[in-house]
């Protein structure tokens, strides 16, 4: 289990400007983006007392969290990711779902995870049996990711935040997202054993501090 180093910033979007012409002479765009960028959907998942949600508010040092994501509004690229934090620290791993997997999950009929190979894929059924959890919300943004081979960094620019208030029709390209208000952008810097310096000065935005800022938590105050 590689636990990475995870910090969070949201950012106006003159920043995001400024940021995004210094990332672009000491880092490369990601391999995966078109023109530099991609769309995502997530649809998380919490349980009936809102666990995931509550323990985020509260700053529990230890949590875990599942969401199914889509890139690109491409079907071929869903995953079901479980993500798991320990203070600045985290961890993230990660199963590929069909469309009808990833449907029939949104839509709670989860018994064929019972039967799968995959530990992540059982290691959520079990949590959904006994913990309740089900799909939540929709969140769909724009990111543009930058990455360093050296200590692995990883950083991205989300905007376009938008939720979906209470649908959950995550394969619905018709499903209708809102903007989440007062939230411009989110600066997210990760990195392995260290961050170096050339990137560190990059980031680096006077007066700005690391922030709790999480998308499901902000799309959850629509509900």
């Amino acid at each position: 289990m590689q636990f990475r180093h995870e910090v969070k910033h949201e950012i106006s979007n003159h920043d995001m400007m400024i940021l995004r012409q210094r990332l672009r002479h000491v880092m490369k765009a990601d391999s995966h983006t078109v023109d530099g960028k991609y769309e995502i959907r997530s649809l998380y998942f919490d349980n009936f007392d809102d666990k995931a949600l509550r323990e985020k508010l509260d700053g529990v040092n230890i949590r875990e969290k599942y969401r199914i994501r889509l890139y690109n509004n491409d079907p071929s690229t869903i995953r079901l990711e479980r993500k798991f934090k320990q203070g600045g620290l985290g961890y993230k791993n990660s199963a590929k779902l069909t469309p009808q997997q990833a449907q029939s999950i949104a839509d709670g009929d989860i018994e064929w995870m019972s039967r799968s190979d995959d530990e992540v894929i059982l290691g959520f059924y079990t949590r959904m049996r006994n913990q309740g959890l089900k799909a939540k919300v929709i969140v769909d943004y724009t990111r543009e990711p930058f990455i360093f081979a050296p200590g692995n960094v990883r950083v991205t620019l989300d905007y376009n935040i938008r939720t979906s208030m209470n649908c959950t029709d995550f394969l619905n390209p018709d499903c209708v997202t809102v903007p989440i208000q007062n939230t411009s952008c989110v600066l997210e810097v990760k990195w392995d054993n260290f961050l170096p310096d050339v990137i560190r000065d990059a980031v680096q935005l006077d007066g700005r501090h690391s922030t709790a800022f999480s998308k499901y938590a902000a799309s959850r105050m629509y509900d």
